[in-house]
């Protein structure tokens, strides 16, 4: 398999490259797991974050990302957008999402409790990666339900055409690969 180096928050890895479709391949960046990644990426946005009340991430890969970002920084409570609703869920708002590793239309569900204690609030969205964009816009419409004033969009890894919005922070860029693997943007 092949794979593509890349260096984030001082951390080296090498992400295999895999096929999305017959043209188009992406770098598997992965840090459920990596406790060192996690730590160090939490730490380096935390320095580009504007001040924000809560964190919201989608299930599940920014789960980490908004685990340790919030235990860096002392939150108590970071919200969580899952993919399917919960017994122990009070009530859901939900938005519906296609990113590009998933082959079928999701959803995104927040408890109608956390949609409450965001309202007014400042809420910072991280990811572990921005591609396309729909897990971003997801949990933006969420946040919007819940009345929460989105004051930041963050994370580790701006693929595609992400890297030239302007309105995120990321760390670094990932590029898209063809079906070989070779860098095409």
């Amino acid at each position: 398999m092949k794979t593509y180096k890349i260096t984030v928050a001082g951390v080296e890895r090498q992400l295999p490259i895999c096929p999305i479709n017959d043209k188009l391949a992406i770098g598997a960046f992965v840090i459920l797991g990596d406790a060192e990644l996690s730590e160090k990426c939490a730490k380096a946005l935390l320095e580009k974050a504007p001040e924000y009340d809560y964190i919201i991430t989608a299930e599940a890969k920014g789960i980490t990302l908004a685990h340790e970002m919030a235990r860096q920084n002392g939150d108590a409570k970071y919200m969580l957008a899952r993919k399917g609703a919960k017994l122990y869920m009070t009530g859901v708002f939900e938005s519906t999402v296609r990113s590009i590793t998933t082959a079928k239309e999701q959803k995104l569900y927040l408890d109608t409790a956390d949609a409450e204690m965001m309202k007014g609030k400042r809420i910072l969205i991280v990811d572990d990666v921005i591609s396309t964009g729909e897990s971003l816009k997801a949990l933006e419409v969420l946040v919007e339900k819940a009345g929460g004033i989105i004051i930041g969009k963050m994370a580790i890894l701006a693929e595609g055409d992400a890297q030239d919005r302007e309105d995120i922070i990321y760390l670094e860029k990932l590029p898209m690969f063809n079906i070989d693997g070779e860098v095409i943007g």
